[in-house]
């Protein structure tokens, strides 16, 4: 399964065995699904100078970039429940990335099924239950366990390298090792399956779910040192001014020297420039396997038949406001790519205004396929937007309403609830003593002017909040976590002269790029106990770039 250097490149290659047959053009159109992990909204060549994805950019070029796509959890699990089931969290209650129940659930390419489609899905699952075997709705699988690794023995002792271990792959129920680079060997099954193995009097759906571009970000070899000139700017409210905090909540600042924190991201001392270059590069293989799946549309004389989606997840901040990741409900955490490709139907070089959630991802493909959304569904098709019929400006989406639930294992970010209607997003933090904040995302995109204090919008801080907990109840009416509506900001008031807040514990303070970085959130045992006890790290990860966590380590052969 491994793919060559120049086929990669170049997008040739690797497709030169594939048969040539072309298929009868079907009424109901072929599906391509390619979600990434964790990309900025931006991070595409044509919105960026300089940034190599020259296929991606090809599908904006031919087809419809969608700036205003947005997700209603910016988180792996919760997002990929909502794409799957159509639900929103509190419905279907993939509330964080720790093991959850799939119990009940029905994922839409089942829908799809019994409409006549061929189903696949290679990749990343990382959604509810901790385990990598088929789901129902998809007649190929191929998946790994958790996050995956970007090569066969990434993160792997030496010793347990020289025994011959490696990560694993579960190939339609099957465990089957890991090959090559992560990126690369997802590809080759998705055209495998493509040219070789489905029903080609079928329409299909391949759901494309890459570990790329999650942390830590280890690039091909072949990108290793692309950008090692590039000079990547972050943003300018990452600076610690009291500008740049004035009027946002305690809470982001005290982030600031955290995990999720622009000084002490992942517990390292590395610079967002520098991982910016991890982060990049690791998207080039994906852009390579873009390149790869359009060489073949064409081959097969299928592009005008095939919707090529392109999207992400959730969206990722580098330094804005001090933090970095997602799970916040400011605009770069929630704010995904999206570009869509289909010749005749989806305008081509469109940049196309009209907001999209994760949530109508689901009622949309179902649309395309001529099925009608089920009754669980709670977003709504967005291809009349899509396909031109009718115009962003005529669009009417529905409230975008944002939840967060807290998770113990990073518990930095609070709970965070958020709406916005029109302009005006508002949000507000559960459980924490804190301000809520409201802001007006065309005149303030950085969100950089809180208004929650302004008395000319009274009446909208008033409306929003209201809106925001009608919205939050689940199906039965109740909410998630049992709460009352907010109507104002609570007693928060403190004496100017009286007692600082408490420091943070002492044994928390540690310095940079420790082996132990991720104990902290695995579970307790006596193992782990052990080794702390032998002052040895339990899970031993060193910093992306460093050690066993390195790019230019050989994938075994």
């Amino acid at each position: 399964m491994k793919t060559t250097l120049l086929g990669a490149l170049l997008g040739v290659a690797a497709t030169l065995s594939f048969s040539a047959h072309a298929e009868q053009p079907k009424s109901q159109a072929n599906v391509i699904f390619i979600l990434v992990d964790d990309l900025r909204y931006d991070g595409m060549g044509f919105l960026q100078p300089g940034l190599k994805t020259p296929n991606i950019d090809q599908l904006a070029r031919g087809g419809s970039y969608f700036p205003n796509t947005v997700v209603t959890s910016a988180l792996c699990s919760p997002s990929r429940a909502t794409i799957l089931t159509g639900q929103t969290a509190r419905n279907h209650t993939i509330v964080d990335n720790n093991d959850a129940s799939e119990d009940g659930l029905i994922f839409f390419p089942s829908y799809l099924q019994k409409a006549g489609y061929q189903t696949a899905f290679m990749g990343k699952w990382h959604m509810g239950q901790s385990s990598d075997a088929p789901r129902p709705g998809f007649d190929k699988w191929i998946s790994f366990k958790g996050q995956g690794s970007y090569y066969p023995t990434t993160g792997l002792s030496p010793d347990a390298v020289k025994a011959g271990r490696t990560h694993m792959l579960n190939v339609d129920g099957r465990e089957v090792p890991q090959k090559g680079y992560i990126t690369d060997e997802l590809t080759d099954y998705a055209l495998q399956w493509l040219d070789k193995e489905r029903d080609r009097s079928k329409p299909f759906f391949l759901y494309l779910s890459h570990k790329a571009v999650h942390s830590d970000p280890l690039p091909a070899t072949r990108h290793a040192h692309q950008y090692d000139d590039f000079d990547f700017k972050i943003p300018a409210s990452a600076a610690n001014t009291p500008e740049n905090y004035a009027g946002k909540p305690m809470w982001v600042f005290n982030q600031r020297n955290t995990w999720h924190g622009i000084d002490f991201f992942y517990n390292s001392d590395m610079k967002m420039t520098e991982y910016l270059r991890y982060y990049y590069s690791t998207l080039s293989a994906v852009d390579d396997s873009v390149g790869r799946l359009l060489a073949w549309l064409k081959k097969q004389r299928l592009e005008k038949d095939t919707l090529v989606v392109f999207t992400a997840d959730n969206g990722f901040l580098i330094g804005e406001h001090g933090l970095i990741d997602k799970r916040n409900a400011y605009q770069p955490s929630v704010r995904v790519p999206m570009v869509m490709y289909r010749p005749g139907t989806v305008p081509a070089g469109v940049t196309n205004e009209g907001r999209i959630r994760n949530l109508d991802f689901a009622p949309t493909f179902l649309d395309i396929a001529g099925v009608a959304s089920p009754p669980q569904f709670e977003g709504r098709s967005a291809w009349p937007l899509i396909n031109g019929s009718v115009a962003s400006a005529q669009w009417r989406p529905q409230d975008f309403v944002y939840e967060y639930y807290w998770e113990w294992t990073f518990p930095m970010t609070p709970g965070t609830f958020a709406i916005q209607r029109g302009d005006l997003k508002y949000i507000q933090y559960y459980g924490i003593y804190d301000t809520d904040e409201l802001y007006d995302v065309a005149k303030d995109p950085d969100e950089m002017r809180n208004l929650i204090n302004d008395p000319a919008h009274l009446d909208a801080k008033i409306e929003l909040r209201k809106a925001l907990y009608e919205q939050l109840a689940d199906r039965n009416g109740r909410h998630a976590i049992p709460y009352t509506q907010r109507l104002s900001i609570g007693s928060v008031r403190r004496n100017r002269e009286g007692t600082g807040a408490a420091p943070y514990p002492e044994s928390w303070q540690v310095e940079p790029n420790r082996l132990d970085r991720l104990d902290d959130v695995l579970p307790d045992s006596r193992a782990k106990q052990s080794a702390h006890d032998q002052g040895k790290p339990f899970m031993p990860l060193p910093v992306v770039g460093r050690g066993t966590n390195a790019v230019e380590r050989p994938a075994k052969r």
